[in-house]
């Protein structure tokens, strides 16, 4: 078996989950990029070659099971372990999102690829996990799902969204049931904020770069066996439930 850390970053053609794979790679780890289109999947990973990282690609689609088991048996043919998970596929849902408009297909949509994925692909890659002799997982959440700030006057948390934002309060409490499940196995787990990204999910309205907002998770994929989990982190430390 290879003594090269093995990571996957789902939703990893674009955008944060992109530089969190090129993070990753340029520490020398191999790095799969999991992602649905074959031709955005296949330039990535050229790109990513390109500057020197070790990656290849994974089919992965986060709603469908079959392609989740054969992303998690390619894995375990190609490397035999995962040492690092990264949840970061994600949809924003379409509008309008104001409770009381909104479609309950549209919510339906977005749990299914922003918590239900999430859970779908974690426990695929959890027997390869087990593997790992300090096995990481990080979920790219976002600030907008703490209720905390979601309940503080004058915060500014974004617009009124009734699919997007409650999925990322449901991913959180899913990482924490995680985090509580696995607290005695060495597998740390966390939520990750990367900030006001300008990305294609918002339409590249956001004030930080992706590779800034990949940054947490980077760091989050790299924490010590005595690191936190069961947590929820941006750049600046601790993000309030």
């Amino acid at each position: 078996m290879s003594e090269q850390t093995i990571a996957l970053v789902t939703g990893a053609n674009k955008g944060i989950g992109y530089e969190i794979a090129a993070g990753l790679g340029a520490l020398g780890w191999r790095v799969g990029v999991g992602a649905r289109d074959r031709e955005r999947r296949e330039s990535a990973v050229a790109k990513l070659r390109a500057a020197g990282a070790d990656a290849f690609g994974v089919p992965l689609d986060v709603t469908d099971d079959a392609s989740v088991a054969a992303a998690a048996a390619l894995v375990a043919e190609g490397a035999g372990r995962l040492d690092v998970l990264v949840n970061n596929a994600g949809i924003t849902g379409s509008a309008p999102q104001m409770p009381t408009e909104v479609d309950p297909a549209t919510v339906r949509t977005v749990v299914e690829t922003n918590v239900i994925g999430v859970i779908r692909v974690t426990n695929a890659m959890l027997p390869l996990l087990r593997r790992s002799s300090s096995p990481r997982i990080v979920n790219m959440s976002s600030g907008v799902g703490s209720l905390t700030r979601q309940t503080t006057p004058g915060s500014d948390t974004g617009p009124i969204a009734a699919a997007y934002t409650p999925s990322k309060t449901f991913l959180n409490a899913v990482t924490v049931q995680y985090a509580k499940e696995l607290r005695d196995t060495g597998i740390l787990i966390n939520a990750a904020c990367p900030g006001y990204c300008a990305t294609d999910l918002n339409g590249f309205r956001g004030v930080r770069t992706p590779e800034q907002g990949a940054a947490v998770a980077i760091r989050l994929a790299t924490l010590p066996g005595d690191g936190p989990s069961g947590g929820f982190f941006d750049d600046g430390g601790e993000v309030p439930w």
